[in-house]
């Protein structure tokens, strides 16, 4: 059974976005990823720190892996607390790691992650896209696109 697009993902607290993905990459496919993570990193979480602005995932050994995302330190853990940048695993189904593997094998696509959150039942998830990189060009046309649609409301809320 496929997994839902991420319209239909039980977002109750997003903790971290990456706004800049949707601008910079052209966005195929979503998944939502689960993320072993340990106590202090899931505090700091539940505290709504962390970044994902300049991370990435790869796949590694049958296994996609979250490079380079910052969950900071927790403040009262003692010697227990984690590294900030570690790699951390995520959880998908060995379907889905297939497809993601060959897709960024033979297509060229990128892992993004576009959001760190917690679902219904207080886990945490990552929205993972499957992304192709945008050049110029698309970049310019999305910016003209979007400001489009922002005067065509101001038009109809003035003469509507």
């Amino acid at each position: 059974m496929a997994r839902p697009r991420h319209e239909t993902f039980n977002k109750v607290k997003t903790v971290a976005e990456n706004r800049r993905a949707r601008f910079d990459y052209a966005i195929d496919e979503t998944f939502e990823a689960g993320i072993v993570l340990q106590g202090t990193e899931v505090k700091s979480l539940r505290f709504g720190e962390g970044t994902i602005a300049e991370s990435y995932a790869e796949v590694k050994d049958e296994e996609v892996w979250l490079i380079n995302s910052n969950i900071p330190e927790f403040s009262h853990g003692n010697r227990f607390n984690h590294q900030p940048k570690r790699a951390r695993k995520l959880l998908l189904n060995q379907r889905e790691i297939a497809k993601l593997h060959g897709a960024v094998a033979r297509k060229g696509m990128t892992l993004v992650p576009l959001s760190i959150y917690f679902n219904g039942q207080g886990r945490a998830k990552v929205e993972l896209a499957l992304a192709r990189g945008k050049n110029v060009r698309d970049k310019r046309d999305t910016s003209k696109e979007r400001d489009w649609k922002r005067e065509q409301g101001r038009l109809l809320k003035e003469h509507g």
